[in-house]
C-alpha cells in the first residue's frame, strides 16, 4: 500500500479543495483535466455480483453459513470477484460507470444475527461470533484476491459497524445501549477479525446510534477501537444517507454542515449519500480543516489505485465477460445450494422412493416463488429452477407431479375478487390425489428485509412474530389432516416457530433463499442422489414470547450461548442419510491453543457431508459465557464407509473471557471441550441421538 499511498498524495496534490472535496461522495466525479474518470464506490456482491444485470447468484449468506465450510465461502468469492471483474472490464469499455458498476463491493454482512426477528439476518453468517469470523475472513481475503498480487481482485467492505441488527423501522434514530462486555463479546469480534487477519479494504458504519454517538461519526468505533486499537488503514463509508440522519433523525447536529463535519472528523472518508455536499459549508464555518479533507482523498484515490483503476497494466484488466455466469460457476452456486440446505426433521420417509411414488403434490406459496431462490442483494440468474420445477424436472415421467398455490404468501386470497381461502379446496385436492405431498411455505425478501426494499412488509421489513404468516399455517394443518406423508419445505432467511410441523409433519428440509438453482438441489436432496449436510447457523427458537425485547440490545437470553429456554432447533443442529461417528478424540495443548485430533467414521452406505463441530465451555471463571461456544469446526467429505482423522485447532482467544469493562484475557485454568457433528446441549442429543464427546483441558 506504501506505494499507492505515496501516488495517490501526489495525485490529490494536484486537486483544488473542491475538487478534493467532490471525490469524497460514492458517485464521485470526473477530474479530466488530472485524467480522473467518474467512479461509483456503490456495488454490492453479498452472495455473487448484485444489481447490475445478469451474474451467478449464490444462496442466500444466511444458507452460505450453513455450511460451516470456510473453503465454500471462498470458491464464491473467488467467483464473486471474477465476474465483477469481467463486468467491470466489459462495462468500463462502453463508458458505463453507473452504481453497481465498480468495483468496491459492499459485502461481507458481518453483523450478529442476534433476535431472529430482524428482517437483514439473512444478509448474515448467523449468531455466532466465531462462525462469523472464520467465514467472513475467507469472504474477504478470496474478494480481494492474492495477496502477493500488488492489486486487489475487487475491494471488500465489512458491515455495518457496529451493534446492528434491527430494528429496522427504528434505525435511523434508534440508540442501541450495548455493555462493553457484550460490544467485545459478541458484537465486535468479527469486524476486528476481518480488519486484523482479512485486511478488509473498507468498513461501512452503521445507521444508528451506539451508546449515544451516530456510528457513522463515532469516535469510540471508529477512531478509538477501529483505527488506533485495531490499526485499521482502509477506508470508511457511511451507510447510505446515515450522515443526514446525525440531523434529521438523531438529532446530535443541527445542520448537514455539521454532521458533515461530526463525520469526515472522526475518519468517516466516504459519503454514501449527499450529505458531503456541504463539505465546503463546513470547512468555510470552521468545522473542518483542509487537512482533514486532503487526507481522506488520498485514502480514497489510494484504494482506487490498489484496485489498478489508473493502470492499464493491472492483470485484472484481462478478464473476459464469458466467464461471467458460465457453466462452471453455476456448477458451484448448485453445490453450494446443496450443501447449504438443513435436514430438520426425518421419519424415515426421505430419500423419496420414485420406484414406489406415483404422484406427488406439491403445494405452497414458495414453489413457484422465483424471489424466494434470490434472496435480497442480488443479481439476475439467466435461468432459474423454481422448487416445482425442479421437482417436476427431476420426475420427468416417472410420477404425475400435481401443482397448487395452496394461498398466497401473505394475503387472505391470491385473487381481489374471491372469496378468502380462494386456492386452499384446489390444494386439498392435490393432497388427496397425490402418495406424498411437498408442502412450501416460508417468506421472501419482500417480507423480510431491509427498510425500504420489503414492498409488503409488517414491521418495516422486520418479523412481527416467529409464526407462519397469511394463511400458510392454515394450510399446513388443512394438508396434514388429509393424512398422506407430508414433507414440509421452509424457505425464509431466518428461524421460524414450526412447533406444528415438528410435531405432525414426516420429513422437514429448511432451504433458506437457496440461489438460482435452489429447486434442482431441492429435488436431488428429496430423491436422494445426495445426503443433506447443511448445520443451523441460528437458533430455531419455540416461541416469538420467549424472545427478549427486540430493542434490548443485551446478550442475556439471546442466541445458544445464551439462552436459558429449550431450543425447537439447536445451532448447529442438521440431520443427513449417513451415520457418522466421532471417535479417538485427542486434545492437547500447543503453546497457548491446542491441537484437537479426532476420527471421523462414516458407518453407512451414502456419501457425506459432515461438520466436525467443536464447543468450548469455561468452568470457572464468572465472565465465562453461561452455556457454551463455537470454538472450531471443519466441513468433511467421507466416501460410504469411510473413515478420516481430521484435525482442528483452538485458538487461543477461545480460552479467554470478556470483563464487564470490555476486557479480554484468560479468567480460568479448567475447561471442557465438546467434539461431535452437532451442539452438546440436551435438544441437539435428543434430536439426533449423537452426544459429544467431552474432554476436559487444565492449563
Amino acid at each position: 500500500m506504501k506505494a499507492f499511498k505515496e501516488k495517490a498524495k501526489e495525485l490529490v496534490g494536484q486537486m483544488d479543495l473542491l475538487e478534493k472535496a467532490s471525490q469524497l461522495r460514492y458517485d464521485a466525479p470526473a477530474i479530466k483535466r488530472l485524467g480522473i474518470p467518474t467512479y461509483n464506490w456503490w456495488n454490492e456482491s453479498l452472495h455473487g455480483v448484485a444489481r447490475a444485470g445478469v451474474a451467478t447468484v449464490f444462496p442466500q449468506a444466511i444458507g452460505m453459513a450453513a455450511m460451516f465450510d470456510e473453503e465454500a465461502i471462498k470458491k464464491v468469492a473467488e467467483v464473486t470477484a471474477t465476474e465483477g471483474r469481467a463486468k467491470y472490464n466489459a462495462f468500463y469499455k462502453k463508458g458505463d460507470r453507473d452504481i453497481y458498476k465498480g468495483l468496491t463491493f459492499w459485502a461481507p454482512n458481518i453483523n450478529i444475527f442476534r433476535d431472529p426477528r430482524w428482517g437483514r439476518g439473512h444478509e448474515t453468517y448467523g449468531e455466532d461470533p466465531y462462525l462469523t469470523s472464520r467465514l467472513g475472513v475467507s469472504f474477504i481475503k478470496a474478494l480481494q484476491g492474492d495477496e502477493s498480487n500488488p492489486y486487489w481482485k475487487a475491494a471488500a467492505c465489512a458491515k455495518h459497524f457496529a451493534v446492528h441488527s434491527g430494528p429496522e423501522e427504528e434505525r435511523h434514530h434508534f440508540d442501541a445501549v450495548v455493555s462493553k462486555k457484550d460490544l467485545y463479546e459478541t458484537y465486535l469480534p468479527a469486524f476486528e477479525v476481518a480488519v486484523k487477519e482479512g485486511k478488509v479494504a473498507g468498513v461501512m458504519g452503521a445507521y444508528n446510534r451506539v451508546n449515544g454517538e451516530p456510528a457513522c461519526g463515532s469516535k469510540t468505533l471508529l477512531v478509538d477501537i477501529l483505527k488506533k486499537e485495531w490499526g485499521f488503514d482502509g477506508y470508511i463509508v457511511s451507510d447510505c444517507w446515515a450522515i443526514r440522519d446525525f440531523h434529521t433523525e438523531h438529532m446530535v447536529t443541527r445542520t448537514a454542515a455539521e454532521s458533515a463535519a461530526l463525520a469526515i472528523n472522526n475518519g468517516c472518508e466516504l459519503n454514501c449519500g449527499n450529505t458531503y455536499l456541504h463539505m465546503m459549508q463546513a470547512y468555510n464555518q470552521g468545522l473542518v480543516s483542509e487537512e482533514t479533507i486532503t487526507e481522506s482523498a488520498e485514502k480514497l484515490m489510494q484504494i482506487r489505485m490498489k484496485l489498478g483503476l489508473f493502470d492499464e497494466n493491472c492483470e485484472y484488466n484481462e478478464i473476459p465477460y464469458e466467464v461471467n455466469d458460465c457453466k462452471e460457476h453455476n456448477d458451484l452456486a448448485l453445490e453450494v445450494s446443496r450443501k447449504s440446505m438443513v435436514m430438520l426433521k426425518n421419519n424415515g420417509i426421505l430419500p423419496l422412493n420414485l420406484e414406489k411414488i406415483k404422484s406427488i403434490g406439491v403445494i405452497g406459496p414458495t414453489a413457484n416463488n422465483r424471489t424466494v431462490l434470490e434472496g435480497n442483494y442480488n443479481g439476475t440468474p439467466s435461468r432459474y429452477t423454481t422448487l416445482v420445477e425442479g421437482i417436476q424436472d427431476y420426475v420427468g415421467d416417472k410420477a404425475r407431479v400435481y401443482y397448487s398455490e395452496g394461498c398466497h404468501l401473505f394475503k387472505n386470497a391470491m385473487s381481489n375478487l374471491s372469496w378468502e381461502d380462494d386456492r386452499l379446496a384446489e390444494a386439498l385436492i392435490v393432497a388427496e390425489q397425490s402418495d406424498v405431498v411437498v408442502l412450501c411455505l416460508g417468506l421472501d425478501s419482500t417480507i423480510e428485509g431491509e427498510q425500504g426494499d420489503t414492498g409488503n412488509a409488517f414491521a418495516g421489513g422486520d418479523k412481527i412474530t416467529l409464526n407462519l404468516i397469511g394463511k400458510q399455517q392454515q394450510l399446513l394443518e388443512k394438508v396434514v389432516a388429509v393424512g398422506k406423508p407430508t414433507i414440509l419445505v421452509l424457505s425464509t432467511g431466518s428461524a421460524m416457530a414450526i412447533n406444528f410441523a415438528d410435531e405432525h409433519c414426516d420429513g422437514i428440509i429448511q432451504t433458506w433463499y437457496p440461489g438460482a438453482h435452489g429447486g434442482k438441489a431441492l429435488a436431488q436432496l428429496l430423491f436422494g442422489e445426495y445426503s443433506p449436510s447443511g448445520k443451523l447457523p441460528v437458533t430455531f427458537y419455540k416461541t416469538t414470547e420467549e424472545l427478549p425485547d427486540f430493542e434490548d440490545y443485551s446478550m442475556k437470553g439471546r442466541t445458544y450461548r445464551y439462552m436459558q429456554t429449550e431450543a425447537l432447533y439447536p445451532f448447529g443442529y442438521g440431520l443427513g442419510y449417513g451415520k457418522v461417528s466421532v471417535e479417538d478424540v485427542r486434545v492437547q495443548m500447543e503453546g497457548e491453543n491446542a491441537k484437537v485430533v479426532a476420527t471421523v467414521m462414516n458407518q453407512s452406505d451414502w456419501a457425506v457431508d459432515e461438520v466436525v463441530q467443536v464447543y468450548i465451555k469455561d468452568m470457572e471463571s464468572k465472565f465465562a459465557v453461561p452455556n457454551f461456544s463455537l470454538c472450531a469446526f471443519k466441513a468433511v467429505h467421507l466416501a460410504a464407509n469411510e473413515k478420516v482423522e481430521v484435525t482442528l485447532t483452538i485458538e487461543e482467544k477461545a480460552f479467554t473471557i470478556v470483563d464487564e469493562d470490555g476486557k479480554r484475557y484468560r479468567d480460568s485454568n479448567f475447561f471442557k471441550v465438546f467434539i461431535g457433528t452437532n451442539a452438546p446441549d440436551a435438544r441437539s442429543v435428543a434430536l439426533t441421538g449423537l452426544k459429544p464427546i467431552e474432554k476436559e483441558i487444565h492449563r
